[in-house]
């Protein structure tokens, strides 16, 4: 068996930092000995880490201060695949990798849609980062891990990287710990004692995520005087726009109707016990939060943005994808998926892929690949 290192900024509550914990985990089952290497410390997702997982926090306040310290940890694990993940953490650990002679032993994984990514992280060092990172990926020993077609394609697409630079592998969304949180309860008091039908949506509060857009779609479906009190929208999250998308609620006469309870310890829970949900993300890389709910057995919605919700609802598409930023097109096929049965018995089929055991198995192909 191998010694894998994961390297990470720190395992707050985001989606790529739950997905590299879950790898971890799920490369730990198969025999092999894990370490999760956090360029700074702490965060929500500590709580998921398997006991057989190690975790080294290097608590280093800024990314330009963590070369040597990740250097010194890497030269002392003695890794033989190493993977980062995150676009900064990326380039940062090519560049330790190439100070010692470990090129060879490193992947890298892209998570989100790169050309639009880039765009909406402005500072400095985050510029530089993204920079230099399509550089990393065309001089790397071995190939850049993207989350889906989608990303792959955007990046060869918009950077100097190459075909052959990118490979695809599922991100590991059905894992124990998802699977252990299907058996909760739901928490909010509309989840709990339902006075309608509920439509939710889960992510950070920020421009990519599109809540804003899903908030004027609701407007026009509760609008209908047929609809005034038959809906509510619940979106679970926090982030920077919190206080511009509550404003929003009030300009849209939306108060008794949506609710911003913030973030959602158990995000599955809630979703069983809800009636639709919704994806009105402006990109994303390939949204694990969809599917996990169609593995909760929820009816989905979402927007074909750049990149992901088109692979995961091809089968689905005519029900599920709605054309991109059509906000009518939306609030329409919200109201249908409320109002009629959704076949959900397809989900499983389309879920599969993205099972903790088969995405570790492909993960572990590229990294150990000679």
């Amino acid at each position: 068996m191998s010694k894998i290192v994961i390297v990470i900024h720190d395992l707050r509550g985001g989606g790529a930092e739950k997905m590299m914990v879950r790898l971890a985990n799920a490369m730990s089952m198969r025999g092999h000995t894990v370490t999760l290497l956090l360029v700074a410390k702490g965060g929500a997702n500590l709580a998921i880490v398997s006991p057989e997982v190690k975790v080294i926090q290097l608590a280093c306040d800024r990314t330009l201060s963590a070369f040597m310290p990740l250097r010194i940890q890497l030269k002392a694990l003695k890794a033989d695949a190493i993977l980062s993940a995150l676009t900064h953490i990326n380039v940062l650990t090519f560049l330790v990798c190439m100070s010692l002679g470990m090129r060879h032993k490193l992947s890298m994984s892209e998570r989100n849609t790169f050309s639009h990514d880039k765009l909406v992280n402005k500072g400095a060092v985050m510029k530089l980062a993204y920079a230099l990172a399509p550089w990393c990926y065309r001089f790397a020993s071995k190939p850049v891990i993207a989350v889906s077609k989608g990303v792959a394609n955007d990046l060869v697409a918009t950077s100097i990287a190459r075909s052959k630079d990118v490979v695809v592998a599922p991100n590991p969304v059905v894992a124990t710990d998802f699977l252990l949180q299907l058996n909760s309860t739901a928490t909010h008091p509309w989840l709990l004692n339902k006075q309608g039908r509920v439509i939710i949506a889960i992510g950070r509060l920020c421009e990519q995520k599109g809540f804003d857009l899903l908030l004027k779609a609701f407007s026009i479906l509760v609008d209908k005087e047929a609809n005034k009190e038959q809906y509510r929208l619940i979106i679970f999250g926090e982030g920077e726009l919190r206080p511009q998308l509550e404003q929003r609620v009030l300009d849209l006469n939306l108060g008794p109707y949506v609710s911003l309870p913030g973030y959602a310890e158990n995000p599955v829970a809630e979703m069983q016990a809800a009636d639709l949900f919704v994806l009105p993300s402006r990109f994303e890389g390939s949204p694990n939060v969809l599917v996990e709910a169609m593995a909760a057995k929820l009816p989905v919605v979402a927007f074909d943005c750049p990149h992901g919700p088109k692979e995961i609802l091809a089968a689905v598409e005519k029900e599920a994808l709605v054309p991109y930023l059509d906000i009518k097109a939306l609030s329409s096929r919200m109201e249908t998926a409320l109002q009629q049965k959704t076949n959900i018995d397809i989900y499983p089929a389309i879920i599969s892929r993205f099972e903790a055991a088969e995405s570790a198995k492909i993960y572990l192909d590229f990294m150990l690949a000679k």
